[in-house]
């Protein structure tokens, strides 16, 4: 398959990594570009220093890095911010003269001020046409409005989590993944949902974190209720304790819990235990 000499632009802190065609431009990890979008001309940062990719990797046609930029791009970058917090602004007190149902995140004025996007959440569906009018005649460009979910919204605006550090989605993760009830079980946490929700008040992503050596983990040690061999005779697993590698067993004699490594209780003859039924 062939192969592409590609660099890593990120637009935003912690956003999703592209990838584009470098040309003969000599980048670093860390320098400042301009690039071609379907949005058009956009700034951005090297993230990742030019690799070679296969072509499953990448979306082709490539979209070229224009060129390094310069101190006037810079200043650009700046003006560009400014004018999308007064848009922020105007943006809020149109929503409020129409009437509209719906919670404003964001504004971004793309590099080359073809267009303004406004970020925000809403519970259904809005008919925002009249505001699109409104909001165009103010600004004489392009107006998009785009409807995002409560994650990208605490990715956005930023904050701190239960953790006591600022969010993980709005400092280093790319992307989110999927998380589910499931991971919070697998890891014997509390269910409340006040303890496994994060700001956005969707399940925390740092559930995930972890879940894949939980998985693993678990293939080597029985269930609770399965009935394994010890050293000191047969029992029933009562507590299973992963991050320990330990699991607290009833013996079928006297009653008596015994704690012993799984490891132990595998090599005790009933390695299948974990299978078993419960009784």
């Amino acid at each position: 398959m062939e192969e592409y000499t590609v660099v890593g632009v990120r637009f935003k802190d912690a956003g999703k990594i592209y990838y584009f065609n470098p040309e003969q431009l000599q980048l670093t990890e860390g320098r400042p570009v301009i690039v071609e979008t379907v949005r058009g001309v956009e700034f951005g940062w090297v993230v990742v220093a030019p690799k070679q990719v296969s072509g499953d990797e990448v979306i082709l046609p490539l979209k070229r890095v224009v060129r390094v930029a310069q101190a006037e791009d810079l200043h650009k970058l700046e003006e560009n911010q400014e004018k999308s917090r007064e848009a922020l602004t105007i943006c809020a007190e149109k929503i409020q003269k129409h009437g509209l149902d719906m919670r404003l995140v964001d504004a971004e004025y793309t590099f080359d001020n073809s267009k303004v996007i406004f970020y925000f959440t809403a519970d259904g569906r809005i008919d925002f046409r009249n505001l699109v009018k409104d909001l165009a005649s103010v600004f004489k460009t392009r107006i998009e409005l785009r409807q995002i979910g409560v994650r990208d919204e605490a990715k956005m605006l930023g904050g701190l989590g239960s953790c006591g550090r600022p969010l993980c989605c709005s400092t280093f993760l790319n992307e989110f993944e999927p998380v589910s009830i499931r991971m919070a079980k697998d890891q014997n946490l509390s269910l409340n949902p006040a303890k496994i929700s994060g700001v956005c008040g969707r399940l925390m992503c740092c559930l995930r974190y972890e879940s894949d050596h939980y998985h693993e983990a678990r293939k080597c040690m029985p269930n609770v209720g399965a009935v394994v061999d010890t050293p000191s005779g047969p029992g029933k697993v009562v507590e299973a304790n992963v991050l320990k590698g330990q699991v607290r067993v009833q013996l079928q004699d006297d009653g008596s819990i015994i704690e012993m490594p799984v490891k132990t209780c595998c090599d005790g003859g009933n390695e299948s235990g974990r299978n078993s039924k419960k009784d």
